[in-house]
């Protein structure tokens, strides 16, 4: 068959080359890494700041309602200070507290600290900043600051009393409800769907419950004195706030300052429903010009503050900094970082080019030695071989190249030698049939038993030689199959013994049995073959008057199998190639003492089929030898 065209020799271009590939692959892969990575890290800092920023508005947040809660709830700034200190510990934050000529009231900082230039909020109970409570109008009076509205202990504890009754009544009608506390510590009832206004009131004693205690009855007959003069001054007619400091319906209540939870005895997640106001006369201007909710909502307003005044805070400025006194955090990528950005890139691509250029050469270097040696090869020459010159993965691929190239050589060798030697085993049994055959046709020998015994001999030997083949070939081939079972060592060496002992006896031999009561799991056809073949040779290599052992023993967990000679022994030289195919000590190839060639290599193939090995020593010639065969132990 005609050889495909080998393709030329020449230089590959370079942009085909490995260097060309792996420099380009190179700079692909570092720009799309450096784009990325440039990419996410902005991304990351740009999302770091954010949640940064939330974390900061957040924290303004939680200082801000917990310094206005104070504020709503105490007369003066006197014991603030532990809360600001807490309140920095748990956001971090340096938090300050001052009056509004920025005399310190209360500071996280180290004292003699300086504060920035521009509060970040006003802490004001009757003017809530709104941009720090969320719906709520700028100047509105903080919910919690309740003055004088607010319940002693025994009025909460009970109107509590009241409400759990209520809870319980309401379960009754299949009403759900929950107690929370207003601002006052009046309770109040939530309830989950529908309108139980009217079980409550007839039922489960809402009314007792709305009806307000003495505290809140005095402090709105205060209030009221304070709105009437308010009206007073301002010639306006004169009217009473409900308890839920209503002055009426319609429009006038809808303008109305924020109730403080005063009488209020249901409410619905969906509706806070306050309770049903009085009705009172509508107020006319005296001029006809209708009502004057607007003049009226005025002084409802100024009574509520002027009555609250005496019992929350004054008026305070908030500064919120870091500790190192950057108000919120910052990031800003400059022209200058830019181009620093871009310079580092661009610097870390040179140099990655430069690298990848140099480990490329030498990287290169040595393939190109090992194409050489193969396109050698591949010429027929056997002995090429590369220079192994470093350690790495490439100069172990030069090693394996070489222990390839040395295998290929012994192998087609080895080739060549069995051609010959399977030519010479089966050319001697066949041409001793062939020239008995022909003495036979042309009358010179007579076909009696003596020549029908020789002839079935040769026939045998021959059978026996392709066995060996097919034996070897099944091996090779990976078809090589044993039947393993539970068997008796001692059995096995028995039965080997008895088929040899009358060969082993014509050629003055003494074939002895060490069996040895053991147990293995084995194929015993495949195992009596090997062991067989072993003592078949061990008898051929003895002169009369030796002897041939077989002994059985374990060692640790495996089991072994000895045939000792007093026989020829064996050259330490030969020792390596005993179990070759067709090797034979004696070249002369006599079948008294050389054989086939085969019987030992088989012997091999079937110990490694069982899962052993099969090892022979010899302290030289004339000395003798042993063959051991190592097997799975267990049976």
């Amino acid at each position: 068959m005609a050889r495909e065209p080998r393709p030329a020799r020449g230089k590959v271009p370079f942009r085909r080359s490995l260097l060309g590939r792996l420099l380009f692959s190179f700079v692909l892969v570092a720009t799309c890494s450096v784009a990325a990575t440039t990419w996410l890290a902005v991304q990351t800092t740009s999302g770091s700041i954010q949640q940064e920023q939330s974390r900061y508005l957040a924290n303004d947040a939680l200082i801000y309602g917990k310094l206005a809660e104070y504020a709503a709830t105490h007369a003066n700034w006197d014991g603030v200070a532990p809360t600001v200190r807490q309140l920095a510990a748990t956001t971090q934050r340096r938090i300050a507290v001052t009056t509004q000529d920025r005399r310190p009231v209360a500071d996280s900082a180290p004292p003699g600290s300086l504060l920035p230039q521009t509060q970040s909020a006003a802490l004001d109970p009757l003017h809530v900043d709104a941009t720090m409570v969320p719906g709520a109008t700028a100047g509105d009076i903080d919910p919690r600051a309740v003055g004088p509205f607010r319940l002693f202990p025994g009025e909460r504890n009970h109107l509590h009393d009241l409400a759990r009754r209520s809870v319980s009544c309401l379960a009754d009608y299949m009403i759900a409800g929950e107690i929370a506390d207003g601002p006052s510590g009046r309770p109040h009832i939530k309830v989950v769907g529908g309108d139980p206004t009217d079980v409550l009131d007839e039922s489960c004693g809402g009314r007792r419950l709305a009806a307000p205690t003495a505290t809140e009855s005095s402090a709105l007959a205060d209030l009221n004195s304070r709105l009437k003069k308010c009206l007073t001054t301002e010639n306006l007619p004169i009217l009473e706030l409900n308890p839920d400091l209503t002055w009426g319906r319609g429009a006038a209540a809808a303008q109305g300052p924020s109730p403080v939870p005063t009488p209020s005895a249901v409410q619905s997640p969906r509706n806070v429903q306050s309770p049903r106001a009085v009705p009172t006369p509508a107020v006319r201007d005296p001029k006809g010009g209708g009502i004057t909710e607007r003049k009226t909502a005025d002084c409802v307003d100024t009574a509520r503050r002027d009555q609250l005044r005496e019992f929350v805070a004054p008026a305070a400025y908030l500064f919120v900094t870091d500790p190192s006194g950057a108000t919120t955090p910052g990031f800003a990528l400059s022209r200058s970082n830019t181009l620093r950005v871009a310079g580092v890139a661009g610097l870390v691509l040179a140099l990655a080019a430069a690298v990848t250029l140099l480990l490329a050469a030498r990287l290169i270097r040595p393939l190109r030695a090992l194409t050489d040696a193969a396109q050698r090869m591949r010429d027929g020459d056997d002995s090429a071989r590369v220079t192994v010159a470093t350690g790495d993965e490439i100069g172990r691929l030069s090693a394996a190249f070489n222990d390839m190239s040395q295998e290929r050589q012994r192998l087609a060798e080895q080739r060549k030698a069995m051609v010959s030697d399977v030519a010479h085993e089966l050319r001697t049994p066949v041409s001793n049939i062939r020239g008995w055959l022909e003495a036979v046709e042309d009358g010179i020998a007579e076909p009696d038993d003596a020549l029908n015994s020789s002839l079935l001999e040769e026939a045998l030997q021959l059978q026996h030689i392709i066995d060996d083949l097919q034996d070897l070939a099944a091996a090779d081939a990976g078809t090589l199959r044993v039947h393993p079972e539970a068997v008796r060592l001692g059995d096995i060496l028995e039965q080997v013994a008895a088929a040899h002992r009358a060969r082993a006896a014509s050629a003055g031999v003494a074939l002895t049995v060490t069996p040895g009561d053991l147990g293995l799991q084995a194929d015993p056809v495949r195992l009596r073959q090997a062991v067989g073949n072993l003592v078949s040779n061990a008898i051929r290599h003895t002169p009369p008057g030796g002897s041939v052992s077989l002994r059985g023993y374990a060692d640790d967990d495996r089991i072994v199998i000895d045939i000792t000679d007093t026989g020829t022994g064996i050259a330490p030289d030969d020792l390596p190639h005993v179990f070759d195919r067709f090797w034979r000590a004696e070249k002369s190839r006599n079948r008294q003492t050389g054989g086939s060639g085969l019987g030992l290599a088989i012997v091999r193939q079937l110990a490694e089929s069982h899962g052993g090995t099969a090892t022979v020593t010899s302290a030289g010639r004339g000395h003798g030898s042993t063959f051991t065969l190592r097997l799975s132990g267990g049976a």
